[in-house]
């Protein structure tokens, strides 16, 4: 399928992902009417209808997607109840920092990961250390990781902050090192073990031995011709995380006060913020259908088969 024709599929995709929002959010019990009652017993069941018709709750629920709907397409995409804001300024600084977040520790675990698998697959010496590896990261739950570093750094030695974001004059820098170390330590597991398989079927294929056969060096059959074709399979599980990350970096994010996506979500949420939350929810499947895009893309380029 050409880019166009994927873009216009992310298109409608995102259409009917909001439909379907919207009515779910919509059929959930209470309503911001109902919470403004429980808080203000002196308001009037005439009083509750008229804010309903007002705001239009009244109305049926597909009447009131396509109003909505409308308005977003102009540009207007409301208030947030729970925090007297409208939408886009709540939005865009938390989409930036978990973005930042998020794409600093997936370069650092890819990184890391495929120069680990790849030196697992070429030297069997290193495959039990780098195994170990490998399985200390899956197998530490990342609040422990994230604790851990805090009282290390922060509050034993007082290297870096324990969290929060850097004021006017501090070096942002300082207070990102503990969360993106905390991800990327939890996602190092997946992009180690991916690479090393991927990387030893791909020094296993014919076309390996005939290199072999030619005279070419180890290191020219391992980055020219095997790792362009192990590299697809951890650009897929990059495009995936890219997405799964963004909603799911809440509790890093919390750990570390930070404010993102993953907890403006939960906040939203919990707080029954609908319009925020379903806002919040679109963006974030935008995001990870824009990172599947850009990984086909990225098979494409490496993978001529793929064209």
């Amino acid at each position: 399928m050409s880019i166009a024709g994927r873009l216009l599929q992310i298109l409608l995709t995102t259409a009917l992902l909001s439909f379907v929002f919207f009515m779910l959010i919509g059929l959930m019990p209470g309503d911001p009417i109902d919470l403004a009652i429980a808080g203000d017993p002196r308001l009037s069941a005439e009083d509750a209808a008229r804010l309903r018709a007002l705001y239009g709750l009244d109305r049926p629920l597909v009447e009131r997607y396509l109003a909505w709907a409308g308005g977003v397409l102009e540009g207007r995409f409301g208030y947030s109840r729970l925090f007297a804001q409208p939408v886009a300024d709540l939005l865009w600084p938390a989409l930036r920092s978990t973005l930042l977040l998020v794409g600093l520790a997936l370069l650092i675990a890819a990184g890391a990961g495929v120069a680990f698998g790849v030196a697992a697959a070429l030297k069997q010496g290193l495959a039990g250390p780098i195994g170990l590896i490998a399985l200390l990261a899956q197998a530490v739950p990342g609040f422990w990781l994230g604790i851990l570093l805090i009282m290390i750094f922060a509050v034993t030695l007082g290297w870096l902050p324990a969290g929060g974001m850097a004021e006017e004059g501090e070096a942002a820098w300082r207070f990102l090192v503990l969360p993106v170390a905390t991800l990327a330590f939890a996602q190092l597991a997946a992009y180690t073990r991916h690479a090393a398989a991927a990387m030893a079927d791909a020094l296993r294929a014919p076309w390996i031995r005939t290199a072999r056969a030619r005279g070419a060096s180890e290191a020219r059959i391992a980055w020219q011709h095997a790792f362009p074709n192990a590299a697809v399979p951890v650009i897929t599980l990059i495009g995936l995380d890219a997405g799964a990350l963004v909603s799911g970096a809440v509790i890093t994010e919390a750990l570390f006060a930070r404010p993102g996506m993953g907890k403006l979500i939960y906040d939203a949420v919990m707080g029954n913020d609908s319009n925020l939350a379903l806002l919040a929810l679109l963006v974030v499947a935008v995001v990870t259908m824009l990172g599947s895009l850009a990984a086909d893309l990225a098979q494409r380029a490496l993978d001529p088969r793929l064209r």
